[in-house]
Order: structure tokens, then sequence, then C-alpha cells
């Protein structure tokens, strides 16, 4: 259901409220742009509240300065002021127009049109915006098209997605979440014939739209599309595993997108991770969740405390997943037993709550207990800490720092 403008704003915070009241009072000719007024339209609530206006990057600086409110000149190149206020951040860009255009960056001088600005916006439901009195602005039937379910580029689609070919990213990520019904055919015949503008791209900005995608609505249908048109083959040449993907989100998988990554790209981790430039925690944990050992359901909970001694639990879990996608297709896996293959979702559900509720053990000795036990400084010292450490995983991982003592003990003297 869309909200009157005038209704909209009542789903704003009432920080946020008050911080637009402000930044009104010092710019009285600023709107409310793109997202914030798409969202408040939706009756959504909205993370982020960004504003245009007529004037220039350095004289808003200087209005906001002049007010009391911290300004940041974070890219005033594209005419992006930010003001701070109660530490939450409100961009506020100049009006523009693009005088050239890569596919990736956009050369832009100020305008006071701002029809002209909206035309350079990528949707038309992203087109609209709102003023201080507030009235809607909407020169390109965003707001129906927003009733309508309907994600349709500014103008002419094909020249859009040339502008910038991020935006055949941005169309299936806002298809996900707005659109209803067949997508714009025009859009689709857009992005077919131009998915090959995506590898000008930088895989920082591939990622960060992936991600959202990834952890987004209808996912399985977001990636068919994208099969559809071309883009996935174009990002992953390699080939991807969309099937077992779906079958972990129909199963209830987290919302990581590292995780459904993993699941929807079979080519080797470390390649993936290096070529994607993932975070150096994105990529140690794509390599480990896609790694043996892996929980089965006919595991004892002892079985699972030794897991947890060596692996995270969010590995673990992790891993839980796409062996379950895995078993799923066609019922088995060659390598399993009859009863780890007979595995229901229901299995793999209890295994995971229990995995949930294990403390993960830690080995209660070091090397300086070794030492204290008489055992003379040096590399062996290491090799019989792994002797104790081997028995204390063969108990179940429960036996305390005096059962370890112990057993250290024994270790040491059958050396002696």
């Amino acid at each position: 259901m869309i909200s009157s403008p005038q209704a909209a704003q009542t789903h704003l915070s009432a920080s946020q409220r008050h911080a637009l009241w402000l930044l009104w009072q010092v710019l009285p000719e600023a709107r409310l742009v793109g997202g914030v007024v798409r969202d408040l339209m939706m009756g959504r609530s909205v993370a982020d509240v960004d504003l245009a206006t007529p004037e220039p990057p350095e004289q808003v600086l200087a209005t906001l300065k002049q007010a009391g409110i911290k300004a940041i000149p974070t890219g005033l190149a594209h005419g992006t002021v930010t003001a701070v206020i109660e530490s939450a951040p409100y961009e506020i860009t100049t009006l523009r127009r693009d005088v050239e255009t890569d596919g990736r960056h956009a050369v832009v001088v100020w305008t006071e049109d701002w029809r002209e600005d909206a035309a350079r916006r990528d949707f038309t439901m992203n087109a609209m915006s709102r003023g201080r009195d507030g009235v809607l602005h909407d020169y390109f039937g965003g707001q129906q098209d927003l009733a309508q379910g309907l994600v349709q580029f500014v103008g002419n689609a094909a020249t859009r997605i040339a502008e910038d070919a991020l935006r055949i990213l941005r169309f299936f990520r806002f298809q996900a979440r707005y659109g209803r019904g067949q997508p714009d055919a025009e859009a689709i015949e857009a992005i077919t014939t131009q998915a090959g503008l995506l590898r000008g791209l930088s895989v920082e900005r591939i990622w960060s739209e992936l991600k959202r995608i990834l952890t987004g609505p209808a996912v399985p249908q977001t990636l068919g599309l994208m099969e559809q048109t071309g883009v996935l083959a174009v990002l992953f040449p390699n080939g991807v595993t969309g099937a077992r993907l779906t079958r972990m989100v129909v199963a209830g998988v987290p919302a990581d997108a590292v995780l459904r990554l993993a699941g929807l790209v079979p080519e080797d981790k470390g390649d993936l991770a290096r070529r994607l430039k993932l975070s150096k925690a994105e990529a140690a944990f794509l390599k480990d969740v896609s790694s043996p050992p892996v929980p089965q359901p006919h595991m004892t909970d002892a079985d699972l405390r030794r897991l947890l001694a060596q692996e995270p639990p969010e590995v673990l879990l992790g891993r839980t997943w796409l062996e379950q996608a895995d078993r799923a297709e066609g019922g088995q896996v060659a390598s399993a037993k009859a009863a780890e293959k007979n595995a229901s979702s229901a299995d793999w559900l209890a295994l995971r709550a229990r995995l949930s509720a294990l403390t993960p053990p830690v080995f209660p000795l070091a090397g300086r207990d070794v030492l204290a036990a008489g055992h003379p400084p040096g590399p062996q010292v290491g090799v019989v800490l792994e002797q104790v450490r081997a028995w204390w995983l063969a108990e179940g991982c429960t036996a305390p720092a005096e059962a370890c003592l112990a057993f250290l003990k024994k270790v040491l003297k059958s050396q002696s």
C-alpha cells in the first residue's frame, strides 16, 4: 500500500523528523529524494535519509556550518555534502546533469532543474522527490510504477545501462524487492543485450550488489532471471549451481551472503575470493565453510563437541546447510552411509539446534602446564601437549583440567 506524501513522513523516526526540520530551516529548497521517498510511500522504515538541493555544494557546506550543523565534504566533486545530526548522517547532493558517462563513472555539472536531475536516475520509483511542503514531484510516473510493482528504467533502458552497468544488478535487486508479476520487457531486453558491460565494473561494486541480492527476497526467482538474461554467465563464467542454492533457501538457510555464495558458485573458493576481492574474513569463511569435516545428523553430542573444539560454530552450521542441499539432490550422496542418506529436513533442523545449544569446548591445558609438570623446555612440549589434547578429544571434550593433568602425568611417566 502506498501512503500519501503527507502521511508518509510519519514513518520516519523522531530523530529523523527533527533532523529534517533543522535542515529545512537552513535549506528550504531541499527535497527528499530517491529511496527515502520510495520507502516512505510504501510504509517501510528508512535507514538513510537523502536530500537534493539546487544550491552548489560549497554553498551548502557553508550554510550548514553557519547554522552550527556539522558538515563533511564527503564528495564535493559529485556535489555531495553530509550533515551529521545526533550522530546520524544525512547526505545532501546538489542537482546534477551528466555531461559524460563511460559505463562506470559520470562527469557531472550542477543544475537548478529538478526534472533534469531526476532524468539521470535509474528507475522511475527512485526519481521522485518530496519538498518540505509535502508535495510529491514525480516526473516519470514513479508513483504509478511503484503501486503496480513495475521496476522500470527512467527513459530508455539501454541508455541508462550504458551510463552505468551496475544498474543491471540494481534492476534485479529492485525487482526482487518491489517487483510484481512479469518484469519490464524493455529492461530485460536491454540487460540481455548489454550484460557484457558488467565486465568493465570493479569487482568491489559487483560484490556489493551481489551481497544484497543474495540476502534479499525471492533469491531463486531472481537468480533464475539473472541466468535467463546471461548475467550469471558473465559474472561466473565457470558456472553456477542455482538449484543447490534454491534448495538451501527453501530449507531456510540464513541470509548470509558468503554462505549463499558458497552454495551458488562451485569454483575453487580461493580463486573465487580473490576474483571478487572478498575481505579477509569473508574469504576465510568461504573457504572454511566449504571444507570438511561436516556435522551429520547421526552424530552424538561428543562427536559434535569434538568438531566444535576445532571449528567455530558458524562454520559448522554453514557446512550443514551445504551438505543438506547436496543430500537433497537425488536423495543421496554416493559416499554417504544409508542412515545419512535418509536424513530428513527435521533431522538437519535438530542437528543445528543441538550444535547451537552446545558450548564450544576449550582444551584446559597449555604449554606452561607441561613445564610445571617437570618436562624440560623444548619442541617436545608441544608434542606432549598434543597427546593430552588427543585424549581429551577422544573423551568427548568434557574432561576437566584436573583429569587432563592426571593424564599428562601418565604420559610423562611413560616417557621416563
